[in-house]
């Protein structure tokens, strides 16, 4: 698993710690990450993304809230809500293609999360990349 892959999977773990323990990102990081056997840059780009990630959350759950169609927030799987902010976060702010960052995060939910994720995960995605950035790409 490369770099970015692994920091993926390190950062939503790192956010889920955060969300679950009810502890600043920083608490989390210093506690889950800065010490984690990665390789430094891998240790570095998933610390990045999950401070990143936590500070835009409040903007991400309302897009989440918008896609999420029939679902209430906090109804949603603490896993599943850290990997959509994740990717929001990446598909909103850094320069990863987002064919990329569906992949990643598809592939990280249907290793820690529900059956049902995958699809659930896909289909806001999906909705959202239609929306928001099918909009702002020439690539139509």
């Amino acid at each position: 698993m490369g770099k970015r892959s692994t920091g993926r999977k390190l950062a939503m773990q790192a956010l889920y710690q955060a969300e679950i323990r009810q502890l600043p990102i920083d608490d989390v990081i210093h506690l889950f990450l800065e010490e984690s056997p990665y390789l430094e840059d891998t240790r570095e780009w998933a610390i990045e993304l999950a401070r990143q990630t936590w500070q835009t959350r409040a903007e991400s759950d309302e897009i989440i809230q918008k896609y999420s169609i029939g679902w209430d927030l906090e109804r949603l799987n603490i896993i599943d809500k850290s990997l959509l902010r994740l990717a929001i976060y990446e598909i909103r702010y850094m320069d990863t293609p987002l064919s990329v960052v569906l992949n990643e995060i598809i592939e990280i939910s249907k290793r820690y999360s529900t059956d049902d994720s995958p699809k659930f995960i896909n289909g806001i995605l999906g909705n959202y990349a239609k929306d928001e950035c099918s909009q702002a790409s020439p690539k139509n």
